[in-house]
């Protein structure tokens, strides 16, 4: 019988007895990290080998965070009397029952066998559990048994010197290729992108094959699509449009711009998009986007004065019309072409790179380990090996796992239900937390989705084999207080809370706890520019730029709060409110994140500052930068000019 605790914490009890596998949905600030070192103690408890657990963290802090938070209580028993021992096995969730004497002096031996065990306590990243797999099985997985894991620099150097050499040598082709159709001096983002991809750009599509994606015909050329649109005589219907187009109006002053534009000998894509822009109404419209303006171009009484051109023009706006989606398969497909020759040029280079060196990156430490776990000639083998020493695995921040990682944890726990892996006088167990609210990791191939996928999977497998199965919910809210739970639970209302499960409410544990969120208006930017001082630097942003103004309105409202002495309740005590109390927290380190420093020191009040900075972003490194540049090289007037200019 559990022990009678508040709803919070018999909810976090029920969730981390060992007995049964268990899926945990958890809100944020609920008490995930202590329900998960709880469950490894009372496995501990339940005399588990150390070395047959398995826990599965997203980031090394996590990790780290967990162990530390194990230790901690495991030491704490190895020194606690009696009375204080039983008790926090009570809090712990252990019926008063299922603590004979006999098990005292156990729990005070778990701290020393969990470090002094060989392989000891597994807490780690799947990356690093991944790393440990093909150090033991290198063979097996076809990796150098002495490989050496990339970092994000290597990796981004590698991937430099891979595309030099393609620019230099036969891959020079898809290099300009695929040149054409981005922007910007920087392709590390556009190829760290294609890396998490891989795997579905192995083997690269035909264009043909990509046309018949977009539903267009093989063959199908920008020709084709400029042919169907510049039929003829739409260079003498235009003309008469600009004839009724008013330069003093600013919408009709853009599209006159536009036709101006148009290169009407030998027109292309981006004249047919040009007369998308002034012929249909705009994709982001409520009402009939991406139509023709046929009838009310550009106003209802000047399409009436083009009277003699109706015919015609509406004829050329369908067709425009027509041609919007065609255009954009079009672009979409040859982008898609260029990305797979690309692909298939710098993938292989990009390979054998690495091989050469002994490298392995993060991604490939999770596909290794899946295609040797997958692999039908060497996979039972190494799950034999594997299963024979993990009984129990926990898996945390599961909303971020991939389909590749769910993958080894499906396979590493497949045996855990069948044949001789499920062992039938062990239970052994899976756990898995997660949120789906707080995935984040989108860009590196987190899939919220399968939190619930894999949810299912494992409770079919588990109850066909008569293995105890739970879905649990943790609501309570130990961090923030009822009015901004409120607000999170309004914001994911309606339709906002699909893709984020069915019960999003949260239940604020300190429900007497204050608190109060302002929405305050969006700083738009001002309809017209002013004009900088012909001597400000160029990054200095004028006094109506949205960032600036948000962040002297921030700054004002502080140093109000500040001035008024704005009451807070800090540790149960009733006090003014201090600079030290606030903390501001950004998306990003923006022109907003720099602006709020500058305009809170400007009132005088005291600031941390940044928490993290750029070092070769500093203004005073770049001046030094700039002076060794000079003195290195007398002749590099640009860079004594910034000397100069330096204050």
């Amino acid at each position: 019988m559990i022990p009678d605790f508040d709803d919070a914490t018999r909810a976090q009890v029920v969730a981390a007895k060992p007995e049964s596998s268990t899926w945990l949905s958890a809100n944020a600030g609920s008490g995930k990290t202590r329900v998960l070192t709880d469950r490894v103690a009372r496995l501990l408890l339940q005399e588990t080998p150390p070395e047959r657990i398995l826990c599965l963290t997203y980031t090394k802090a996590a990790a780290s965070e967990m162990q530390n938070r194990l230790f901690k209580r495991l030491g704490e028993w190895a020194m606690a009397p009696d009375a204080d021992l039983r008790a926090d096995l009570l809090r712990l969730g252990l019926p008063e029952a299922d603590i004979p004497d006999a098990l005292l002096p156990h729990a005070r031996t778990l701290f020393a066998r969990a470090i002094e065990t060989p392989g000891g306590l597994k807490i780690q990243t799947i990356h690093s559990f991944c790393s440990a797999v093909l150090r033991r099985f290198p063979l097996e997985a076809r990796v150098a048994p002495d490989f050496t894991e990339m970092d994000e620099r290597a990796q981004a150097l590698l991937c430099e010197d891979v595309l030099d050499a393609m620019a230099d040598g036969t891959g020079r082709d898809a290099v300009d290729m695929l040149a054409a159709h981005i922007s910007g001096d920087d392709p590390m983002p556009l190829i760290r992108a294609l890396l998490s991809k891989r795997e579905a750009l192995e083997i690269p599509l035909a264009r043909d094959d990509l046309l018949a994606l977009f539903d267009l015909p093989r063959g199908y050329t920008a020709d084709d699509l400029i042919g169907h649109v510049f039929e003829g005589g739409e260079r003498d219907v235009c003309h008469v449009v600009r004839q009724h187009l008013d330069p003093a109006n600013r919408n009709q002053n853009a599209n006159l711009t536009r036709l101006n534009q148009i290169n009407w000998d030998s027109p292309g894509l981006a004249d047919v998009a040009l007369l998308e822009e002034v012929f249909l109404i705009g994709s982001g419209a409520k009402t009939n986007p991406d139509t023709a303006k046929v009838g009310a171009f550009p106003t209802k009484p000047i399409w009436a004065k083009m009277a003699a051109i109706h015919e015609p023009l509406e004829a050329l706006m369908l067709r425009v019309e027509a041609a919007r989606p065609l255009r954009r398969a079009l672009q979409t497909a040859d982008k898609s072409a260029a990305l797979h020759a690309f692909a298939a040029a710098f993938l292989p280079a990009y390979d054998a790179a690495k091989t050469a060196r002994g490298w392995l990156d993060f991604d490939d430490l999770i596909l290794a380990t899946r295609r040797l776990l997958s692999d039908s000639a060497v996979a039972q083998w190494v799950l034999f090996r594997l299963d024979g020493g993990i009984d129990h695995i926990l898996v945390d921040e599961a909303q971020d796992t991939s389909p590749p990682q769910w993958d080894i944890v499906k396979r590493l726990a497949e045996e855990f239900a069948a044949g001789a892996g499920a062992r039938d006088t062990l239970l052994r167990t899976i756990f898995v937390v997660g949120d789906k609210k707080q995935s984040i990791y989108s860009f590196q191939g987190a899939d919220p989705d399968g939190f619930d996928r894999m949810r299912d999977h494992f409770q079919i497998r588990l109850d066909q084999a008569g293995s105890p199965f739970q879905e649990c919910l943790l609501m309570h809210s130990f961090r923030s207080a009822p009015p901004i739970l409120r607000v999170v639970d309004t914001v994911f209302a309606g339709p906002s809370q699909a893709g984020v499960g069915d019960d999003v409410s949260h239940i604020a544990f300190k429900h007497d706890l204050a608190g109060r969120v302002d929405v305050w208006p969006v700083v738009a930017p001002p309809e017209k520019q002013e004009k900088p001082d012909w001597h400000d630097p160029v990054d200095l942003l004028s006094d109506d730029h949205p960032a600036v103004v948000l962040a002297r309105a921030v700054a004002a409202e502080i140093a109000r709060m500040v001035d008024d002495g704005t009451p807070i309740l800090h540790e149960g005590v009733r006090r003014a409110v201090t600079p030290g109390d606030i903390l501001i927290l950004v998306q990003r380190r923006s022109d907003l994140f720099h602006e709020l420093i500058a305009a809170i020191k400007e009132r005088g009040l005291p600031i941390a500052g940044a928490d993290r900075m750029r070092l070769a972003a500093e203004l005073a490194v770049k001046d030094l930068t700039a002076l060794m540049s000079f003195l290195a090289t007398p002749a590099d007037d640009l860079s004594l000019a910034a000397v100069l200019r330096s204050p």
